[in-house]
């Protein structure tokens, strides 16, 4: 994805559609920051292309190489910062793993069966028994509604 010499001021809101770009240029763009969560989703991204007042993202050990020529800094080889030796800063709770989640970003993926926050819920989303009581509340309080506002209609 070749968004060189555009003169972006900030990242553009559609590049978040672009998930699947492995090679990404911004240079010769007049960019002051590129925000941390501009990159979330792309873990295919292999190549990067900055200007050079700009570090590549989640820093030099969320790459393998990081070049530098006289206008660009050029990151290139993503790596996993869940297969590293450095502790993540907040690491995954129980019942969850680890997941890459775009240059130096990680998800936490929660194990079958278990979901919700932190992962401590087990099983799944009760879905009958809350369709249940949402049909019959709703059934009632339109029959309620209905025997009550019935005198005030008009009859032609």
């Amino acid at each position: 994805l070749d968004l060189s010499n555009c003169s972006l001021h900030s990242v553009p809101p559609g590049l978040a559609e672009a998930t699947t770009a492995i090679v990404l240029d911004l240079t010769e763009n007049p960019l002051t920051a590129l925000p941390s969560g501009s990159l979330v989703g792309f873990m295919q991204l292999q190549h990067l292309a900055v200007p050079l007042a700009l570090e590549c993202p989640g820093g030099r050990d969320a790459w393998q190489k990081v070049t530098e020529d006289r206008s660009s800094r050029l990151c290139q080889g993503q790596r996993n910062p869940c297969n590293t030796s450095v502790e993540l800063a907040w690491p995954c709770p129980e019942n969850s793993v680890c997941a890459p989640d775009g240059p130096g970003l990680f998800q936490c993926l929660c194990h079958h069966p278990f979901h919700g926050y932190k992962c401590l819920r087990e099983g799944t989303f009760p879905m009958l028994l809350f369709g249940g009581i949402l049909g019959t509340a709703t059934v009632s309080l339109a029959l309620l509604l209905w025997g009550t506002q019935r005198r005030k209609a008009k009859t032609p």
